[in-house]
């Protein structure tokens, strides 16, 4: 974020501080019930922000980036929503059209809300924001995998569980399946798409504007290349960027 200036860069600090407390309902170890009740008081928040009344210390310093960068109350609804899907018990291979829905709205309407910080006026910002979003989001469910499946959670759509002979849907059989290599394999290969397909909207933006958004994936496509390298039969072991890989995509993208 140190590549914006120093107003846009409050500005994203306050979007990711709303994220992390609606992030943190999903994942808090309650009932459903209590998260759904936790995401409707946020529901009743947002309604205030956009009042000029919110109440919450979160909310209050959404309120400035708000009217300055003409952020859409729908985004940040979105993201209850994503996150009231995330919080639910049962989230098992759920379908393709319901997993791009899930990403749009936890990835993508993040997206959607920086992209005006970052200052970009093109229509194909839109496109950018959901583009990367569902990237960087099916990176991050191809990354966690195992760590989801101790959850008892399974992203991996139904539709390509069917597809490569996999019949359950209960994670540990799933990740030891014979043919979990392939349907990873797959599933990166739309992750990879995606990458494409926000490249081209970017290609038609400001490249000052778009220098977070251009970081950011290069990062996110150096872990996807990463877990292909590794492959899909150790999946327990971490993938991670080190800080030069970092360091150098930051210089090369986001300063020169």
């Amino acid at each position: 974020m140190k590549v914006l200036p120093e107003e846009r860069r409050k500005a994203m600090y306050a979007i990711y501080a709303y994220c992390r407390e609606i992030d943190d309902i999903a994942d808090d170890p309650l009932p459903y019930s209590e998260k759904k009740t936790a995401l409707a008081d946020w529901r009743a928040e947002i309604d205030a922000l956009y009042a000029g009344a919110p109440s919450k210390p979160t909310a209050r310093a959404l309120l400035g980036p708000v009217n300055e960068y003409e952020l859409r109350k729908e985004d940040f609804v979105a993201l209850i929503d994503g996150m009231d899907m995330d919080a639910q018990d049962d989230l098992r291979a759920p379908s393709m059209e319901e997993l791009k829905l899930y990403c749009a709205r936890v990835a993508g309407a993040v997206g959607l809300l920086s992209v005006r910080v970052f200052g970009e006026t093109h229509p194909a910002r839109d496109n950018v924001a959901l583009s990367l979003g569902l990237a960087l989001q099916l990176t991050n469910i191809l990354r966690d995998v195992r760590e989801d499946a101790d959850r008892g959670r399974l992203y991996l759509p139904r539709e390509l569980l069917e597809k490569h002979g996999i019949e359950s849907d209960e994670p540990d059989t799933v990740l030891t399946h014979p043919n979990i290599g392939s349907l990873c394999d797959e599933l990166a290969d739309m992750a990879e798409q995606s990458f494409s397909e926000a490249v081209s909207a970017m290609n038609k933006c400001s490249k000052k504007a778009m220098r977070p958004a251009i970081v950011m994936m290069h990062v996110y496509h150096a872990i996807l290349d990463k877990l292909r390298a590794r492959g899909w039969q150790r999946l327990a072991e971490p993938v991670k960027v080190s800080k030069f890989k970092k360091l150098w995509i930051v210089l090369r993208y986001g300063v020169f």
